[in-house]
């Protein structure tokens, strides 16, 4: 069916009528009006589910609908009616698939059998478990005998605490520590950066923070479509009078306006509430510029404090007993000219002025962010800044301050917890020893960008995905998929058909597993599962929608039958005790990391989580110099480091839309953004568009223009015109990663940098096809 196509500026708050009628719209389109309410009314609730969406903090009082808008919608997508049975695969082959759009892969609803990839006809055919799992152990095998870092095990966001502690230790017993996953490109910036400042590799705060913090400071994170949940405290501080000071590229209306669907006076009378009472659209790259200039402007307020006997501005009692290196950075700032500030964050002296003297006046504050700073060449940086920022007024470890990275896959911070790491240092090797009675390798895996460059090298055997679309998340697809077709093993765990499942390896399984939201019966009892939020607390989880289908398995049962085929007995390794009870892998999971997660099954269920202990929090610094360290940075910008000279080259930003989640595309209304019918689409500011001789509407070809002159194109571009920062542009992502070179990720953490995608834009004479 044909799709509308429009593009109308959109006038209201985030929230609102929008957000309900979208819902009614999604929850017809996957025939689920009757099975939706029951359910979702246990969304993010105790002894409820949590979202399979974000990881934004879960109240111990909730609201009496604890879901927003694209938690819904993941809820929605997950219980859908649709079904892709075989005799959907038997209908088409994997080369007609993958001329689908990625919407129209995962609509086709929730897969019901275990398939194998048939060479001979292009298509997958069912398969039994039994035989799935003996083939897939016998070439796991093979390829352990070989070589075993030739395996690579990668993890979504979304697998439980309890799958993942049990992939992880399969991947160790297979003999590496490959073990990527999305983290890698999103908040591995954060998880390199913050334990070298302040010890710990996760943000500070908890939820009851934002009731005690008297000002909000927002970078490159957008609540009103990835976590809007988080809208709910946000509305809550403007209300009390807290200033929110924005730092974001693009407008984003969750950062300005919200009306409360859930509050009937709201929603009666259209009275919605500001957000931010201060929005700085800084340039994409601009924020290590900015934060500079809000610290050069706090030195001098500091500066004239002293001179008139003033109390400081400075928290000189905090920075003189709790951190390091303050003096190496406050020269760097001073000696930092405003003119060099004003030129790399696109900032005005006055506007960071004014911000640094509302956040100066605040007794506490939040540093908040999302990718907007973690995915630059300098998110490393970006993130230190930020706590530089914060350590200069002794807001970490104090009631209503702290650092809070935003996380977005909702269980993505509790996997690298639990041991899905590359780095053998983050993880309790010895303990793992000791428990399991094998030597664990110490060598350090591949994350995402190396086990790409490793594919193309042809290096990779097998890849085995749980969850994900790999495929699709990472850069320069088109080669990657080229590679990923000389691999031996390709394994996909899945509840859903994506683009990643039609590349095949010589052998390939899809294998369907239960949803978080389904009934998991292991021998005969319902099981729970565990999850960790972005403010480091874990909850419980337990699934109540009817499965699917019978044919499928539970995440933990696919993992021990693949580890039990692939890998030697080990009697010290409980397998199928683990699956026939999972409070044992919790139990398994305290013995591991028992200052972590000490009485496991006892507080699982705790109203709001219960915190993992972080010493920052107290003000005790893991670091080498037993403080919080400030870290200087070396530039401001390293943009022209990466792409080729000329006036013509524009920063591209990848972004997502209002329906979509990851890689998950729901449909088609970036309600926001006001483009409806299509991604298609280049956003590019008016001044860049005459300087160009282009026009809002005109077809468009992106071209990736790094110094290293490769050949990156996305055709079939449509321009709109769009309020985005002179210089920059801004289009969707998945479709625009081709552009980003493999090579061009953050330094220390190789995140892919793609809020700063060096590209040149080219007229089409080509039609636009939406």
């Amino acid at each position: 069916m044909a799709r509308r196509i429009s593009f109308t500026p959109y006038e209201g708050p985030a929230g609102g009528w929008g957000s309900v009628r979208s819902l009614a719209r999604h929850t017809t389109a996957q025939r689920v009006p009757l099975a939706a309410p029951p359910l979702l009314i246990h969304q993010n609730k105790p002894h409820g589910f949590a979202c399979v969406s974000c990881a934004w903090s879960k109240p111990a009082e909730p609201h009496p609908f604890e879901f927003c808008e694209n938690g819904a919608k993941a809820t929605l997508w997950e219980i859908t009616d649709k079904r892709a049975t075989p005799a959907l695969f038997a209908r088409h082959t994997l080369a007609e698939f993958r001329t689908w759009p990625d919407h129209d892969l995962e609509d086709q609803g929730r897969l019901t059998h275990p398939m194998r990839w048939d060479p001979a006809s292009d298509k997958y055919v069912p398969v039994e478990w039994s035989e799935a799992f003996a083939e897939i152990g016998r070439e796991l095998r093979a390829i352990r005998e070989e070589d075993p870092e030739s395996a690579v095990f990668y993890a979504s966001g979304r697998a439980s605490l309890e799958t993942s502690y049990m992939y992880q230790l399969l991947a160790r017993l297979y003999g590496n520590n490959n073990l990527p996953d999305s983290s890698n490109m999103c908040h591995e910036s954060t998880s390199v950066a913050l334990p070298k400042s302040i010890g710990v590799p996760v943000g500070t705060t908890v939820l009851d923070d934002f009731e005690k913090t008297g000002c909000l400071l927002f970078f490159g994170q957008n609540p009103g479509v990835n976590s809007p949940r988080m809208l709910h405290p946000l509305q809550e501080c403007s209300k009390r009078g807290v200033p929110i000071i924005t730092f974001n590229p693009l407008r984003e209306r969750g950062l300005e306006r919200f009306l409360n669907p859930q509050s009937p006076p709201e929603m009666l009378s259209g009275k919605d509430t500001p957000i931010s009472s201060q929005y700085h659209q800084l340039k994409p790259g601009g924020d290590i510029a900015a934060i500079a200039g809000m610290c050069k402007a706090l030195f001098a307020l500091d500066d004239e404090a002293k001179a008139a006997g003033r109390p400081r501005v400075l928290d000189v009692d905090f920075l003189e007993q709790h951190t390091h290196g303050l003096g190496e950075f406050e020269a760097w700032v001073r000696a930092t000219s405003w003119s060099d500030i004003e030129r790399d964050s696109g900032l005005s002296r006055e506007a960071l002025e004014g911000a640094a003297r509302v956040y100066a006046s605040a007794e506490s504050a939040i540093g908040i962010y999302g990718m907007g700073l973690t995915q630059h060449k300098d998110g490393v940086t970006n993130a230190r800044m930020l706590i530089n920022l914060l350590l200069l007024r002794g807001n970490i470890g104090k009631p209503g301050a702290g650092i809070l990275p935003v996380r977005g896959h909702s269980n993505v911070q509790g996997q690298r917890t639990v041991g899905i790491a590359e780095k053998p240092e983050l993880v309790p090797l010895d303990k793992l020893a000791e428990l399991y009675g094998f030597d664990p390798p110490r060598k350090e895996g591949l994350a995402t960008i190396p086990a790409c460059e490793a594919i193309l090298e042809g290096k990779i055997r097998a890849f085995v995905s749980l969850g994900g679309n790999f495929l699709r998340a990472v850069p320069e697809h088109a080669r990657m998929e080229r590679a990923w077709t000389r691999m031996r093993l390709s394994v996909q765990v899945a509840t859903k058909l994506n683009r990643s499942h039609l590349i095949p390896a010589e052998v390939t399984y899809l294998l369907p597993c239960l949803g978080r939201l389904e009934r998991d019966v292991q021998n005969g009892v319902e099981q729970s599962v565990s999850m960790e939020d972005t403010s480091a607390c874990i909850h419980g989880s337990k699934g109540r929608h009817e499965p699917a289908s019978p044919h499928l398995l539970s995440e933990p049962r696919i993992v021990a039958e693949i580890a039990k085929a692939a890998l030697p007995h080990n009697p010290k390794v409980p397998w199928d005790a683990w699956v026939a009870d999972y409070a044992k892998i919790r139990d398994a999971i305290e013995r591991t990391w028992p200052d972590q997660f000490a009485d496991f099954n006892a507080r699982m269920w705790t109203p709001g989580g219960f915190p993992r202990p972080l010493p920052a929090r107290h003000r005790v610094w893991k670091t080498e110099t037993g403080k919080a360290n400030f870290v200087t940075p070396e530039k401001m910008d390293s943009f022209a480091e990466v792409a080729a000279p000329g006036d013509d080259v524009l920063r591209l930003m990848t972004v997502r839309s209002n329906d979509q989640f990851n890689t998950t595309i729901y449909g088609y209304r970036d309600r926001f953004r006001g483009i409806q019918g299509t991604r298609r689409v280049v956003m590019m500011n008016a001044r860049d568009l005459e300087r160009f001789g282009l026009a809002d509407g005109d077809v468009v070809t992106l071209e990736g223009a790094a110094r290293d002159g490769e050949v990156r194109r996305v055709e079939n571009m449509r321009v709109v015109e769009y309020d985005v920062p002179q210089g920059a542009c801004a289009a969707y992502y998945p479709e625009c990663n081709p552009l980003i070179p493999l090579w061009h990720h953050a330094d220390e953490s190789q995140v892919p940098a793609a809020k700063s995608v060096p590209v040149r834009v080219r007229a089409s004479a080509q039609p636009w096809s939406p």
